[in-house]
């Protein structure tokens, strides 16, 4: 092996896998049709909050990372990795145009003896009967003539607990031996290879892991409105049931689901066992309670005010999905302001990490968190809690405070706090 590879698709989980190989000593071609994230790389300036910009500098100047549009790189590498994003459309159908698109373009370059393995979160069977016909188109056959599997990612954005290469890695090829040039690739940069029985069985793997995380957060959520109207401290109740040391894991209320994986994966599934003639009220159920987080905020909140809600001034803070990442994607934030701004609010926001989006046509930007503007709010609803939020500061100049996340808890100031689950406090 002349240790080359090209990871395609450089985005939250395509970049820190071209890093794990490039500083194993790897050559890494990065392919990606987005010329900002190209030129990003080039200059060895980071676009992700997990990477800073000295290790993507230092890659870059070794040799061992490039960046590049050009899919021809991929005719002189051992193996190819695809980490192309698979959204849902409007219609919550999968959209695997990306996954598509770049079959057909690997289908020009692709040579003997080479392993590819598709890391994108899908359904089972994509693997199958998607890429493997689009790759076959010239004439070689997988697992005969090149090697074929899947290996879902498994990164979580904002996480530091656990090293990237730390986290065990499930694999599976389409046969055998696919599957066990697949573990000889990844046993040289992560600690621990899992290998399964086949590529539906990975796939569905990757679904079940954010399933139970999108049907835990939503009974929470759920469990958070009713300690509301049963005026109980849910977060107390989770932190006792918490002590327990079986048989729990702690989930905790939020204003949604939100990111790239957690709020699509369960739809993925969704969608294929309907395909199946079959249905799953977990899921279903899951989406409604998550969906309607928004507006059960934006209600309470609107429960404060007598007469002059129209007119009221919001000041939102942290808009990202998650604490601690620059991706609003699926974020309930932007929901939560998007509700706001139909209610006739005049809406604000600040995220240490966004610096300025675009909502339905209008372009805000984050103001800062100055005593004069936490003031001049009517409310504040603290939608996100990164860590570099002035949570002190907050509390002592808002007259008025939404607490979606318990970042307040404990802390008094000259307004009113309420929080999502709080029981009403």
């Amino acid at each position: 092996m002349n240790r080359k590879i090209a990871v395609i698709g450089l985005g939250y989980v395509g970049l820190p896998l071209a890093l794990t190989f490039s500083r194993e000593g790897y050559q890494v071609s990065g392919i990606d049709l987005d010329l900002d994230k190209i030129h990003s790389i080039k200059i060895g300036k980071s676009y992700l909050l997990d990477i800073s910009d000295d290790i993507l500098h230092s890659e870059v100047i070794s040799g061992n990372l490039s960046a590049t549009n050009d899919f021809s790189v991929v005719a002189d590498v051992d193996a190819i990795v695809i980490c192309v994003p698979t959204p849902l459309n409007e219609e919550h159908v999968p959209d695997l145009s990306f996954l598509i698109s770049a079959g057909n373009s690997l289908n020009e370059h692709i040579q003997e003896g080479q392993t590819v393995i598709l890391e994108s979160s899908t359904y089972p069977g994509t693997t199958k009967d998607v890429l493997k016909p689009l790759l076959e188109r010239k004439g070689l056959t997988a697992g005969k003539d090149f090697y074929l599997g899947y290996s879902p990612e498994r990164i979580d954005p904002g996480n530091h607990q656990f090293t990237f290469q730390a986290i065990p890695k499930l694999i599976s090829g389409i046969t055998e031996m696919c599957a066990q040039k697949i573990y000889e690739l990844y046993s040289s940069v992560f600690d621990q290879i899992i290998k399964v029985s086949s590529t539906e069985a990975a796939e569905l793997a990757k679904l079940l892991e954010n399933t139970y995380r999108y049907v835990n957060i939503s009974f929470i959520n759920e469990f958070a409105t009713l300690c509301d109207h049963l005026k109980i401290d849910a977060w107390e109740v989770i932190e006792a049931a918490g002590t327990k040391p079986y048989g729990f894991t702690k989930f905790f209320p939020s204003p949604g689901a939100g990111g790239h994986c957690i709020p699509v994966d369960p739809l993925y599934l969704q969608w294929k066992v309907k395909e199946a003639g079959l249905h799953s009220s977990f899921i279903e159920s899951s989406a409604a309670i998550n969906k309607k987080m928004p507006d059960y905020i934006v209600n309470q909140v609107k429960a404060q005010f007598l007469s002059n809600w129209k007119d009221a001034r919001i000041l939102v803070i942290g808009i990202t999905y998650k604490k601690d990442v620059n991706d609003i994607r699926e974020s309930a934030a932007i929901e939560i302001m998007r509700l706001l701004t139909q209610e006739g609010c005049y809406l604000e926001y600040h995220d240490p990490l966004i610096s300025r989006m675009t909502l339905d046509g209008v372009t805000y930007q984050s103001i800062d968190l100055t005593e004069g503007n936490l003031a001049n709010a009517d409310c504040v609803i603290i939608a996100t809690d990164h860590s570099q939020l002035p949570v002190e500061f907050i509390v002592k100049h808002a007259s008025l405070i939404y607490d979606a996340r318990n970042i307040t808890r404990g802390l008094t100031g000259r307004g009113k706090i309420i929080r999502l689950g709080g029981g009403g406090n």
